[in-house]
């Protein structure tokens, strides 16, 4: 499997085994759900590039993860936001990729319109290949 399919998934188990979080949304998802009641979550778009070195097989992956809500400010998103680090260490291997390093690059909140408040989270991903 793809280190980039692996780290998402890897990721997406770990967002929904953090039952704080998972309580503040109705659901979270693996891309753009066509459908979602606010509040949501869900991983976006996933870029990959090598990352490594002699000995090691690595991929530095970037990910988005987007959360909405239906909420006249944007208050509940901190929390939220708040949970994805914890996330990333306790993703664990996944198809024979670990995840060494997570790094936020930049998140952004923005209304969105009548449907509430989005949180765009960009974050720097590099794992490496475990056996």
């Amino acid at each position: 499997m793809s280190a980039e399919v692996a780290v998402r998934a890897a990721l997406i188990a770990a967002l929904r085994g953090d039952q704080m979080l998972m309580d503040q949304m109705n659901g979270l998802y693996d891309g753009e759900p066509a459908r979602a009641a606010a509040p949501y979550g869900m991983v976006g778009e996933c870029l990959g590039a090598d990352w490594g070195g002699k000995d090691v097989e690595g991929r530095e992956v970037r990910l988005t993860i987007g959360l909405v809500v239906a909420d006249e400010t944007p208050a509940r998103l901190a929390g939220m936001i708040g949970r994805i680090d914890p996330a990333f260490g306790a993703a664990g291997v996944q198809d024979g990729w670990r995840i060494v390093s997570a790094r936020l690059l930049r998140s952004r909140v923005a209304r969105s319109g009548a449907q509430g408040w989005r949180a765009v989270v960009d974050y720097r991903v590099r794992a490496v290949r475990e056996g």
